[in-house]
């Protein structure tokens, strides 16, 4: 668990944040229905000031079923008992995925199959269709 004074600096401030706590089924016998353990802890990441736009885009697309119309994303934690490993959880969950969108993906150079490959490859197709035709009915002179 990590310490409160140890904020990941991927973490929004704590205004731009809000939790809800829940329910959670589970283990933990007849006190899992009566405390509310599970934590949704909600990021406006469409109306953030702490994200810069390239960063929100790829925040939210980071994000998928995750982010809302609004651009708001919903981190569900409920695999801990304690409702305190579960906010723990849902804040480390959120930090990640912020750091994944402050990465730029690397742009794709395309490239070509060098010539050996291609005739490898057509030589392969080519047995392949040898191989296919070889299991054929036999005619009338087998």
């Amino acid at each position: 668990m990590t310490n409160p004074s140890e904020r990941s600096p991927w973490l929004p401030p704590e205004a731009e944040l809000s939790e809800k706590f829940v329910l959670a089924g589970g283990p933990g016998g007849q006190h899992v229905n009566r405390t509310e353990s599970a934590v949704q802890l909600r990021f406006d990441a469409a109306n953030s000031d702490f994200l810069s736009e390239p960063v929100r885009q790829r925040l939210i697309r980071l994000a998928g079923q995750r982010a809302d119309n609004q651009g708001v994303i919903l981190i569900e934690a409920r695999s801990h008992r304690s409702q305190h490993r579960n906010r723990e959880d849902a804040r480390q969950r959120l930090a990640k995925l912020i750091e994944q969108a402050h990465r730029k993906p690397r742009k794709r150079i395309p490239t070509k199959p060098s010539r050996s490959a291609k005739k490898k490859r057509l030589e392969g197709k080519r047995q392949r269709s040898r191989i296919k035709q070889a299991r054929g009915k036999p005619g009338l002179s087998d």
